[in-house]
């Protein structure tokens, strides 16, 4: 069985109203299938935090793989996978 990763997203809304998924950080499934989730950020504008896990895809984890190859050049410090806080399309129209 391989382990499954995911992306912890949260919808967020733009100072021009556009709305957009904001990765707050990443979870990881346990042997009994539960997950751990490691937030980096932690919204705290809202009062009403809907938070999304969706499964990393093989294509999301060879351009992260491409990408630490690329910066792994030895000059600086090392970014965070979501670093540059990405957005990300929904399937859908953002909840809110």
């Amino acid at each position: 069985m391989s382990k499954k990763m995911f992306k912890v997203l949260c919808p967020m809304e733009g100072r021009n109203g556009v709305k957009y998924w904001s990765r707050l950080g990443s979870g990881f499934t346990n042997k009994d299938e539960s997950i751990n989730v490691y937030l980096d950020v932690i919204p705290f504008n809202k009062t009403n935090v809907t938070i999304q896990l969706r499964e990393v895809t093989e294509e999301e984890q060879r351009r992260d793989a491409e990408r630490r190859a690329a910066n792994s050049n030895g000059a600086g410090a090392s970014m965070p996978s979501n670093a540059g806080n990405e957005t990300f399309a929904a399937s859908g129209p953002a909840p809110f």
